[in-house]
């Protein structure tokens, strides 16, 4: 009703034309009596034709006016959804990574597709058709009456028992089969078969490799049983409720004949009795229509109970106030706000206070779990100075990738501060703090684009020229310039044409162009081969070179050059130092180095 209420103009002309569609309807009926009556008993051939051009005028003002409402309602009804389609994309860009954690890529998207596709059929149809039956049925009792006040009592007798029907069909039947449960389990699983497809279609190489494709089948023909089930179950009742509706206003049109077909005799008005019979057949298309539209409804509720489930999802929380500005620095060493890129970066405080962006990064007792029954690390505290390199190593699931995620506050922490530069990241607007950190992740995600769209996905009024120049910084440059296009060059399907060294390279480029003054770097060459490695690593060098770095890596290797060394077991720093302390020590790090222990 919220978003309804932005049309209350065109919704109020709506109800006007659906008055007028109504009233030439139950008016174009009642005028069957006097045609019959007065024209074609008498033989009356000039007015029998006057009468039937009148006739003709009522339909044609009805017909114009149901045409105008379904045009309006398909505007209201098409606006309406993509604005809930526009702020559900919003919310969702808000909400936090936990939210995606616990919710599968198709099961999100079957709310932008099947559920809210359900809301606009609700909206296009069921709105107008439920007043238009209501104003009918409404109008031809009316009418009934002034014709009969016999014969409607036998039709109110009818409707109570359609109503009763009714009931039975949509309450009497087991909970399972209620109505709108099934229509909510119908959405639902929808959404867990669409999830479900999504995922496999995303893991075929994964599926072949190992020959899953049974068990792949048989995962989706349980899923799709489940919808089948609660699919037949939200339709039994819209398929049960039109074959009662229909027959049974059979069987009142039939005992109004027989009725009125005697009463006819004794009056004389042949007229009244088949004007009557017209709203006979007409009384319960009202009920029958609304039992049509039942199914429907309840599936958009339950459409619309999923949508707005997202939409009043907590989103993040953010009660930073320190802001990130660009700055100059005259001869003093003052800092002023620039409003041109001026290369130089600035904490601003809420007093106006410029502190410069240093990239000085402390962990002080950090306690952090992804839920308060499962702690993941423990009384971490650890600091990185500017331009430092700071390299994690450890087993897999030891909290390496964690302690990024909260320096980027993916996640909040149950106890202790993470500082920037001596001010807690809680104090920072995220936009902001996101954009002092550059991240090149393990997983690679490429957008549909062209490569430098890609690259530039880094920062967003990057030029040509920074572009190549970052392309040339993370070594991908080369291969760049041997695609079909260049720079040019589309990606589509997550850059599945190229390979998965070529993708990360491209990755680096993108934090590159970004140009941050800290960067976190998640198995950055995880997927480059030992050569590309080599050929990359001056330009990685010169990318690290005066900035703060959080390095990941299973290659040991590429971590000897760090500052300081992080060993972390079981969300633990067991050891930490420079690779010669660190070797020194005969610990767990030189276990690792030198194979006697396995990362993974």
């Amino acid at each position: 009703m919220h978003y309804l209420g932005r049309y209350k103009s065109l919704l109020a002309l709506v109800v006007v034309l659906l008055v007028i569609s109504s009233a030439c309807t139950v008016g174009g009926s009642y005028l069957i009596k006097p045609l019959i009556n007065d024209y074609i008993l008498t033989g009356d051939f000039p007015g029998l034709a006057k009468m039937l051009a009148f006739m003709a005028a009522v339909y044609i003002v009805g017909a114009a006016c149901s045409f105008g409402y379904a045009r309006i309602m398909v505007h209201v009804s098409q606006n309406t959804v993509a604005k809930i389609r526009s702020d559900l994309f919003d919310r969702m860009q808000s909400l936090p990574l936990k939210f995606f954690d616990t919710h599968t890529h198709g099961e999100l998207m079957s709310r932008y597709t099947n559920d809210i596709d359900t809301i606009s059929e609700a909206l296009n149809n069921s709105f107008g058709s439920l007043i238009s039956c209501s104003l009918n049925f409404v109008g031809t009792i009316a009418m009934m009456i002034v014709l009969s006040p016999v014969l409607t009592g036998i039709t109110f007798v009818m409707l109570v028992v359609m109503l009763l029907v009714v009931k039975v069909i949509g309450g009497g039947s087991p909970p399972d089969f209620a109505p709108q449960p099934a229509a909510a389990q119908q959405q639902s699983a929808l959404g867990t078969v669409n999830g479900y497809i999504e995922e496999m279609i995303e893991g075929q190489k994964v599926i072949k490799v190992f020959n899953h494709e049974p068990a792949a089948k048989e995962g989706f023909r349980e899923r799709n049983e489940a919808y089948r089930q609660a699919a037949t179950r939200a339709q039994a009742y819209a398929g049960a409720m039109m074959p009662a509706m229909g027959n049974l206003s059979y069987i009142n049109y039939a005992i109004t004949c027989c009725v009125g077909g005697i009463l006819a005799i004794r009056s004389g008005d042949l007229g009244g009795l088949a004007a009557f019979l017209q709203y006979t057949r007409q009384v319960s298309q009202p009920i029958t229509q609304i039992s049509q539209q039942v199914n429907t409804i309840l599936s958009a509720v339950a459409g619309a109970e999923r949508v707005f489930e997202v939409m009043e999802a907590q989103p993040e929380v953010d009660q930073g106030k320190v802001k990130l500005v660009r700055v100059t620095e005259d001869r003093s060493g003052n800092l002023s706000e620039a409003s041109f890129d001026s290369g130089e970066w600035a904490w601003k405080q809420p007093d106006g206070t410029l502190i410069p962006l240093r990239g000085d990064v402390r962990f002080n007792h950090v306690v952090f779990g992804y839920d308060d029954r499962k702690i993941i690390l423990h009384d971490i505290s650890l600091f990185a100075k500017p331009g430092q390199k700071i390299a994690f190593v450890g087993s897999t699931g030891a909290g390496k990738t964690t302690i990024t995620s909260l320096i980027n506050r993916f996640y909040e922490i149950q106890s202790g501060t993470i500082t920037y530069d001596g001010i807690d990241v809680r104090d920072i607007e995220k936009d902001s703090l996101r954009q002092s950190l550059g991240v090149v992740l393990q997983d690679t995600h490429l957008f549909t684009g062209t490569v430098a769209d890609n690259i530039r996905y880094g920062r967003l009024d990057a030029t040509d020229e920074e572009v190549h120049a970052a392309a040339q910084l993370a070594g991908a440059d080369t291969f760049i310039r041997h695609l079909p296009h260049g720079y040019d060059t589309v990606l589509s399907g997550d850059g599945g044409n190229l390979s998965q060294g070529e993708r990360q390279l491209l990755n680096i480029a993108r934090a590159a162009c970004a140009n941050p003054p800290v960067l976190i770097l998640d198995e950055a060459t995880s997927s480059i081969d030992t050569r590309t490695e080599k050929l990359i690593e001056k330009g990685m060098d010169r990318l690290m070179a005066g900035r703060t770095v959080f390095v990941i890596a299973h290659r040991l290797s590429t971590v000897r050059n760090a500052k300081a060394i992080m060993v972390l077991e079981q969300g633990n720093i067991i050891e930490r130092g420079d690779h010669d302390d660190l070797i020194a020590q005969h610990g767990r790090y030189y276990q690792l180095y030198t194979g006697q222990a396995e990362l993974s």
